[in-house]
């Protein structure tokens, strides 16, 4: 039974190892930055807001380059140092005392964390092959779900406002957990890491970059996929999931709270089972399920906001259900949007499209926000719900029609290619040439 749940490499287990370890450490802070800087630092709230934001746009503007040089240096030689700076950045902020000193941290954080996720996922494609790839990259969220909400929940016992050393050993935790994956690859000497000659050779064949990259026309269609689903799927989660809960259905901060357990509860326990339900079946038409399922969570908000007027209880029932429906489209998004990336990558380019990602999800955590608050704060919730649900199912249709441009290997509905034979032809596609049996 562990051995069908866990990669086949024991590298890809001990890889997954430090996320896990790693997220524990960032889930006993994750919760707890703006409380910290405004209950003990007291810093104003909107200087926090702004804190808060310029880390955002500073993980998005470093993600692109980043990716570059993965590509051109190896995820190696790239992931390492930032692993120590994005330690740092998040040990300081437990001395962080005025303005300048957490945007100093902050920032210290951005530049440690901007290609953290997508070194990770590039680092998965090189100790996995095609056959279990998705798998992985499905247990890996679920393992960082899992270390996120434990992580929480010991900080829970420990950090209290009114003891700021408290806040000090969170932190600290999560700077010595935040080193853990860069032990754990450094008793990997040979993942990630590419030969001085193989540097450059993979240099040459990068030469085109990012124009590239956006020339795969799948890829293209791919990443509007991504805009659409992450713009009114994640984007509002942190956002316009509390705002709209706690403004239109009146709902308290503990039962948004008891909503974000159900998300991370219902991840935990649904992925394994979802990872079985994906092996075989068509990726596109996954995805296309993904932006069904987020929009029924949202209908699901709305409807609870509604019923406030019948009952208490209904909107409180809106708010838990819509957070563990949409965990039901996370666990299936999380294992098939890498996966998709890394078959559309060629080997050359793989820490670009990667960091293409990240970059998307960058994108619209700036978006979100933008959309939400004005419309919420302003009484019109429900034209909020029309717009995130027209365009979780614009997402859906988008998702069907990228069946069209990938081959059945890459939308998963056949096995990888295996060795070529006098019975292999080439399909050309405008985005890849790929090997392909004939069949009978």
């Amino acid at each position: 039974m562990i051995r069908d749940v866990l990669p086949s490499r024991p590298e890809a287990r001990r890889l997954l190892l430090g996320t896990l370890l790693a997220a524990i450490g960032q889930g006993m802070t994750l919760p707890f930055l703006f409380i910290y800087l405004t209950k003990v630092r007291h810093l104003d709230p909107t200087v926090v807001g702004l804190v808060v934001g310029w880390m955002g746009l500073l993980a998005l503007l470093l993600a692109g380059p980043g990716g570059a040089l993965i590509d051109r240096y190896g995820v190696r030689r790239v992931v390492l140092p930032l692993y120590l700076v994005d330690a740092i950045g998040v040990g300081s902020y437990g001395w962080a005392h005025t303005a300048w000193q957490a945007l100093g941290s902050a920032s210290l954080a951005a530049i440690g964390g901007a290609v953290l996720w997508a070194s990770q996922n590039t680092l998965i494609t090189t100790v996995t092959d095609e056959t279990e790839r998705q798998h992985v990259f499905g247990l890996s969220f679920a393992i960082l779900n899992l270390g996120i909400g434990t992580g929480g929940i010991i900080a829970g016992f420990i950090a209290d406002v009114h003891r700021p050393a408290s806040f000090q050993t969170i932190y600290l935790i999560n700077a010595a957990a935040a080193l853990i994956p860069a032990l754990i690859l450094l008793s990997l000497p040979g993942v990630g890491l590419h030969s001085p000659g193989h540097a450059q050779e993979h240099a040459q064949r990068a030469v085109g970059g990012y124009r590239e990259v956006f020339a795969n026309v799948a890829f293209r269609r791919f990443t509007s996929y991504g805009l659409l689903v992450a713009a009114c799927g994640y984007a509002q989660i942190e956002v316009g999931f509390p705002a709209f809960a706690s403004l239109v259905g009146g709902v308290s901060t503990r039962v948004i709270a008891w909503g974000l357990a159900a998300n991370t509860m219902t991840i935990v326990v649904a992925q394994l089972l979802v990872l079985r339900l994906l092996r075989g079946r068509s990726r596109s038409r996954a995805l296309a399920a993904v932006g069904v399922v987020i929009a029924c969570s949202w209908l699901i908000l709305g409807a609870g906001a509604l019923g406030k007027g019948i009952s208490p209880v209904v909107p409180v029932v809106g708010v838990v259900l819509c957070a563990a429906v949409f965990a039901c489209g996370e666990t299936v998004m999380s294992p098939v949007l890498p996966a998709i990336t890394n078959v559309l990558a060629t080997d050359a380019l793989r820490g670009r499209y990667n960091a293409m990602g990240s970059m998307v999800f960058g994108i619209t955590a700036v978006i979100g926000p933008l959309t939400a608050a004005p419309l919420i704060g302003h009484g019109l919730g429900a034209v909020w719900i029309a717009l995130i649900v027209s365009g979780s199912l614009a997402a859906a249709a988008v998702a069907l029609s990228l069946r069209g441009v990938l081959t059945p290997e890459q939308d998963g509905r056949l096995p990888a290619p295996a060795e070529p034979d006098s019975a292999t032809a080439v399909t050309r596609r405008d985005n890849s040439v790929q090997l392909r049996s004939r069949p009978g």
